[in-house]
């Protein structure tokens, strides 16, 4: 959600020397405009694809005279440019007399039986893995690539607006993109250049960010985790290729058949290679798919070039176009290796054709490919030097040399044009506001100092009443070695101060040996995760929600403080180990009891845990990637699995702690990429050897929120569920509407479909149930059958809404038991 709110109010080219310009619409004899009609450029292979209204626009940097536009089952039609730039051309296209022996269906849907297009792409298929870098045993080469973002659709009503007034001097210079056919405003830019080494052998990869360099943001931790969250890799042979979270339909996907039409459209020689040019388009609307053609070699079947575009009619938010373009090269006339990566999108919050919006633009070159020389293992499992300043501070030099596709005159003016706004007062606001949205913290540059998250301002609970809370944080730049945090909130219902406290410090950057402790008096809703927390600036819905199902009087004081230990000597190998100190008891205790068995207590029962607790845990993230190398560092995917596995100790008599036991609990998460949207999978065990009271027992996480909330049950209440020994397993799959896009009067709402399913067993011993007697929460665990719940939900209802139905499945029998609610969530999705 940040990250969208960010893109969406920051101001943001590709400045074009271009030759030929052209726009205009293709239509038939009836004047219907013509979608995914072939348009090109004569004598050449640059061409593109009208979108769902038969519009086009391209240019070159070379001076062309004609267009060749064609599309199957029309004649093709040659269209002269008498000008250098000619917009808004009409091209008539007229049905065709003579059929094509190739194709049996000449429009709309295309044969998948006897369709040339079909038998290459095949072949395609078989020879994809002979392709490129995995052909060769090792594998190295350099990278450079540049991100861009631009405020695009200018105009003068745009310029002369109150928006504007005091900055008209950043318009002096203005360009037409070369894929939309809009003015653009550069604002942002942002190069890399890098080695990148792979062992296939191994399965080993590996980059080493030599310099790094941005026009005037680089201490701005929300825009530059964006600018890398923004555009992940990907390869067009894999079956689906993620953009903004969201899983499209490769072209050249095995399934691509079923959701693609294609059409055997020319051959050509392109670089001394015969190749043969294939135009797709989707079958269906509303799909995640892309329309456009590639050229593939007749003999390797290897891609020489590609464009996608996706359709206007795709079920994604605030992205109104996204284009991308590749290139490969030819080595020992065999091999294709990709050369150069273009991507284009055009972030706005409409989709209408006049809407203003972003651009967003990342070019990425390879170049010097060496292949077979060999490496060791340990090579790859050390990263590179990325803590090194130098990396963030090259001469123009080093720039100068390694710039595999230099800048022009313009690009290099984004550099002169940024320091000169971030001198205007107006602007200074804007880009504050943008920061804000982006990460939460209002900057306080002067102090060095974050005040916020002001997300966490307001909360409510039963307890407190109204609660405010305000916090805030060191903040020297991105990669501090080192940060304080803390807030203080205040109940209205108690009268009472609460606060919270933590330090950390990066040790050592090599290993990423990190030391933090802290402090935290508050109240909290305990068992909303199985996962025992050390975290001493821990706030969750539970004690905040405005609204929330049934009475939430089980709320406990806390008073925590822990002690913690990390190193990474691997990369997303994680090893921790740590210690805390709590005390617990009710914050309601007229209504909601902690009571205990306690011999040595004068009346023989106790209120008050206090407990000391020793814990080590290993974490790994394989395929997680991050940005930053200070003690607080940033995802920037969301695809990667998450091993955890916990050991802990609870020492009595040390502190005067009051209990001993051992704890062991491991729990494994996977999202799935799949081709029909996106799953999640979690699976959680753990058992408590030892007699211990309520308070440190596992509870099955219920929700008594209106908010949905993954890894929780919607359907319990708080403490329903108690256990010392528990198996839980949540699946969420969301459609990202493949099934409503296939019923034509839902179509144009977007809306997409999840469903889930989550179930839980546990057990709880007699001696627990015995020590925690004289408690007022019932004490059942779910041992004779699982408990399961499951839900149907609509997600994208006006783009910023989720609404989940959920339904018990049984112990429908249990004192309140809800067997069916409503939940929901709101944000900026794409």
């Amino acid at each position: 959600m940040k990250r969208i709110l960010l893109v969406l109010f920051v101001l943001s080219s590709f400045w074009s020397i271009a030759q030929t310009k052209v726009s205009g619409v293709v239509v038939d004899e009836t004047g219907e405009p013509v979608a995914f009609a072939n348009v090109l450029f004569k004598n050449s292979s640059q061409g593109t694809i009208t979108n769902d209204n038969g519009v086009f626009y391209m240019e070159s940097d070379e001076t062309y005279t004609t267009l060749i536009i064609s599309f199957i089952g029309y004649d093709k039609l040659e269209l002269p440019l008498p000008t250098k730039v000619n917009y808004n051309l009409k091209a008539v296209l007229m049905e065709s007399s003579e059929q094509l022996d190739e194709v049996v269906v000449y429009v709309g849907k295309q044969s998948k039986k006897n369709n040339p297009a079909i038998d290459i792409l095949k072949k395609i298929w078989a020879k994809k893995r002979e392709n490129g870098v995995s052909k060769f045993k090792q594998y190295q080469y350099d990278k450079y690539e540049k991100v861009e973002f631009d405020l695009n659709t200018i105009d003068s009503a745009l310029i002369k607006s109150r928006l504007f007034r005091g900055m008209e001097f950043v318009f002096e210079d203005l360009d037409t993109s070369r894929i939309t056919g809009k003015t653009y405003l550069p604002i942002f830019l942002n190069e890399t250049f890098s080695k990148v080494y792979g062992d296939n052998k191994l399965a080993e990869t590996k980059e080493d960010i030599l310099g790094n360099k941005n026009s005037g943001f680089s201490n701005n931790q929300a825009l530059i985790a964006f600018v890398k969250d923004l555009y992940s890799d990907y390869n067009i042979y894999n079956n689906y290729l993620k953009f903004f979270d969201k899983s499209f339909t490769s072209p050249l996907s095995k399934t691509g058949v079923d959701t693609y039409n294609y059409v055997l459209s020319d051959s050509a020689y392109i670089d001394n290679k015969w190749c043969y040019n294939i135009i797709y388009y989707p079958r269906r609307k509303n799909e995640l798919t892309f329309k456009g053609d590639f050229w593939v070699n007749d003999t390797t079947f290897a891609i020489k070039k590609i464009n996608l575009e996706v359709t206007r009619s795709a079920n994604i938010n605030w992205v109104k176009d996204i284009y991308i373009e590749q290139e490969f090269e030819v080595l020992n006339d065999s091999v294709f290796l990709l050369k150069r990566d273009y991507m284009l999108s055009d972030f706005s919050f409409s989709k209408k054709e006049k809407a203003r919006g972003v651009y967003g633009k990342r070019t990425t070159v390879y170049n010097n490919y060496m292949f077979d020389i060999p490496k060791p293992r340990e090579f790859y499992k050390v990263d590179a030097n990325q803590f090194d300043p130098s990396v963030f501070e090259k001469e123009d030099s080093f720039w100068s040399d390694n710039r595999l596709e230099p800048l022009n005159k313009d690009e290099k003016g984004i550099y002169q044009l940024l320091d000169t706004l971030r001198t205007v007062p107006k602007f200074k606001s804007m880009y504050n506001i943008a920061s804000i949205l982006g990460s939460g913290y209002v900057e306080i540059d002067k102090w060095n100092v974050d005040i916020g998250s002001v997300f966490n301002v307001f909360g409510y609970n039963e307890a407190e009443g109204m609660r405010l809370r305000m916090g805030a944080r060191t903040y020297f730049g991105q990669n501090d070695p080192w940060r304080l945090e803390g807030y203080l909130a205040y109940g209205f219902g108690d009268h009472k101060f609460k606060h919270g406290f933590s330090a950390k410090w990066l040790v050592d950057k090599k290993n990423r040996i990190i030391i933090s402790g802290g402090n935290r008096r508050d109240i909290g809703q305990l068992g909303i995760s199985l996962t025992a927390t050390s975290d001493v600036l821990g706030r969750n819905q539970a004690t905040s929600s405005v609204l929330t199902v049934g009475s939430n009087n089980r709320l406990s004081n806390i008073n925590l403080s822990a002690f913690n230990m990390e190193i990474e000597p691997i990369t997303n190998l994680k090893f921790g180990v740590g210690s805390s100190l709590r005390t617990l008891s009710s914050a309601l205790p007229d209504l909601f009891s902690l009571d205990y068995v306690d011999p040595e207590s004068p009346t023989g029962i106790s209120s008050e845990i206090k407990q000391f607790e020793i814990s080590t845990q290993i974490i790994y993230t394989p395929g997680r990637r991050t940005i930053g190398y200070g003690v607080e560092r940033r995802n920037i995917n969301d695809d990667y699995s998450t091993l955890f596995l916990n050991y802990s100790q609870g020492l009595e008599g040390f502190l005067e702690s009051d209990f001993n036991y051992r704890k062991v609990q491991f729990s494994y998460s996977q999202p799935w990429q799949l081709g029909w949207g996106r799953l999640l999978s979690s699976v959680e065990l753990g058992k408590t050897f030892g007699e211990v009271p309520l308070g440190l027992l596992n509870v099955i996480p219920g929700n008594q929120t209106f908010f949905s909330v993954y890894n929780s049950f919607a359907n319990l209440d708080f403490y329903e569920f108690v256990t010392d020994t528990y198996a839980t397993v949540h699946l969420e799959h969301n459609f990202n509407g493949r099934l409503f896009s296939r019923i034509p009067f839902m179509r144009k709402w977007n809306l997409r479909e999840i469903v889930g399913i989550r179930g839980a067993w546990g057990d709880l011993s007699d001696e627990n149930i015995a020590l925690s007697s004289p408690t007022n929460v019932p004490l059942i665990a779910p041992t004779n059958k699982i408990y399961y719940e499951y839900s149907v939900g609509v997600g994208n209802i006006f783009r910023i809404l989720r609404i989940d139905f959920n339904f018990r499945g049984n112990y429908l029998e249990n004192p309140d038991a809800r067997a069916f609610g409503v939940t929901g969530s709101f944000g900026f999705s794409f």
